[in-house]
């Protein structure tokens, strides 16, 4: 085998990995929805993870806070996040996510929560815990997942 079959090989095993993820973390989503505890877990999870964001962010090798939007992008391949600065900070935006569109498909309540914002926040919170979080609008909602992240003036 070349190395370049090597690599290919590999390359599919990673998107077997990224899509049997994104499906359990969809029937999930799925299994809290119809016993009506989704948002009470979502809210137990954003705690646990604002309780330990410098270590989550450490874990997804998080230093700057676009890696929190980045870093995720690049190990789940779930969704397209994009930036733009502004004065006060930046802005992300998405397009497209795997785990929202399969949600929607499945008839479940918003993945967006649980399994993305809160974690990402976290993530920024962990190194640099004064900056304000802001989601404009998600893909379950709209055309596209909007978040505002400011820096507060030092």
């Amino acid at each position: 085998m070349t190395s370049e079959e090597k690599i290919a090989g590999l390359e599919r095993k990673i998107k077997v990995l990224q899509m049997s993820y994104t499906g359990v973390l969809a029937d999930s989503v799925l299994r809290y929805s119809r016993a009506g505890i989704l948002d009470e877990v979502t809210k137990q999870k954003r705690d646990e993870q604002m309780k330990t964001s410098a270590v989550l962010a450490e874990r997804f090798g998080v230093k700057e806070p676009k890696q929190a939007f980045g870093n995720v992008q690049d190990l789940f391949n779930c969704a397209d996040w994009a930036y733009e600065d502004t004065e006060t900070g930046f802005s992300a935006v998405c397009g497209n996510c795997m785990l929202c569109a399969l949600c929607k498909k499945m008839g479940t309540d918003s993945p967006c929560q649980i399994y993305c914002l809160s974690p990402i926040e976290a993530s920024i919170k962990g190194i640099k815990p004064d900056a304000e979080f802001t989601v404009k609008k998600t893909l379950w909602d709209d055309s596209r997942c909007e978040v505002e992240v400011r820096y507060r003036k030092q």
